[in-house]
């Protein structure tokens, strides 16, 4: 996760970095299963959660990433968790892909 209080990159700059590349080049990485961006647009913070199918895969997104070039920075603050579950619930959305404000195009 990111503070972006230091950095000319703001979360709505950050939005068109999804729209313009991030989701498609992330969509390319082996092994990562699933990665969610979030951010809180009042306080300027920025990050993302992913879930690997193994830890040692977890790398490849450095071949992808170029949000650090965009911050200035790296993130504020990193960790690394071990999964214990997941559920799904009954939803509205039959996939998750293509959700999000970002794309989406509005405000939250």
């Amino acid at each position: 996760m990111w503070d972006l209080k230091k950095s000319e990159a703001t979360v709505e700059s950050l939005r068109e970095y999804l729209r313009d590349y991030a989701v498609d080049a992330y969509s390319t990485l082996e092994g990562m299963r699933l990665k969610a961006w979030f951010s809180d647009a009042d306080r300027q913070l920025w990050g993302a959660v992913y879930l690997w199918d193994r830890a040692d895969q977890m790398p490849g997104l450095y071949g992808v990433s170029r949000v650090v070039e965009l911050i200035g920075y790296p993130p504020t603050s990193v960790g690394g968790f071990a999964l214990e579950a997941i559920a799904e619930g009954k939803s509205v959305h039959e996939a998750l892909a293509g959700l999000g404000v970002a794309l989406e195009g509005g405000a939250p």
